[in-house]
């Protein structure tokens, strides 16, 4: 095994260990006598839903998704602790990675990973596709670091071609809006980002790389390239559109490095 394969081994490991913690929002006040006394946490958890303590969690896909990320992310950052081969860096809200690793445990390279979360897509009447997403889940931004991987963009630790690899957690459910929780038939599945792009983008208005939108490809990383050499000659040679903003950034970015040689 090599560095990449030791971190993917590490990642699916934790992740198989992931229990979905966030079951509700809470609310302070409740309908029932004090002190509440628990026997263990799904005790408690029954209690304090009981004693009207519990409010749904959002529905909406984004809103969701970054419950899960905070939680997944703070368990996988615990579950380093004690590691001093292990360096675990937690990203920016709207920046790339979500976090990055290093450390000798993993050849002392830089790793990117990002957590994503799709539903299982469903029709307007309930019924559930177990195999399909309700969406393609984004992969990369593509008109920033990624097409300049040289440049380092604000929001980023660093360069993107200073990494090493580039993996995806991606959290697959099933919406269930009868649940506090909102979540069913969680699982977690651990790729290098490459092998499960698509050919298209994830968003017909903004500038995202795509993944397969099929589950069973997710799960064994077969997306729409042979190669990951096949996949940056896709998608660095696609016409991104630049909006001003981003064009004013990318030639602040470019003087800075000119200016540095």
């Amino acid at each position: 095994m090599n560095e990449l394969d030791d971190l993917l081994t590490w990642l699916r490991d934790a992740c198989d260990r992931y229990e979905l913690e966030p079951v509700a929002v809470f609310r302070k006040r409740g309908q029932h006598a004090w002190p509440l006394r628990a026997t263990d946490a799904d005790d408690l958890a029954a209690q304090l839903e009981v004693g009207g303590h519990f409010l749904p969690l959002p529905k909406e896909p984004a809103a969701l998704a970054n419950v899960i990320e905070v939680s997944l992310v703070d368990f996988l950052l615990k579950h380093a602790e004690g590691r001093d081969d292990i360096t675990f860096t937690r990203g920016t809200e709207r920046g790339y990675p979500d976090f990055e690793i290093t450390g000798t445990a993993f050849g002392g390279h830089f790793y990117a990973i990002d957590v994503k979360s799709a539903r299982r897509k469903s029709t307007k009447s309930g019924k559930v596709n177990p195999n399909k997403t309700q969406s393609r889940i984004t992969l990369y931004t593509g008109n920033t670091y990624f097409r300049w991987p040289e440049l380092h963009w604000p929001g980023t630790f660093r360069p993107f071609e200073n990494y090493q690899a580039y993996l995806d957690i991606i959290a697959i459910y099933t919406l269930d809006e009868g649940l506090k929780s909102r979540i069913r038939d969680f699982e977690l599945i651990v790729q290098e980002s490459w092998r499960i792009a698509s050919k298209q983008r994830s968003s017909t208005t903004r500038e995202y790389l795509g993944a397969v939108n099929d589950i069973e490809r997710l799960r064994r990383g077969h997306g729409e390239f042979k190669t990951k050499e096949a996949f940056y000659k896709f998608w660095r040679a696609h016409p991104f559109k630049i909006g001003k903003a981003t064009e004013k950034q990318l030639r602040k970015l470019l003087d800075a490095k000119r200016g540095g040689r």
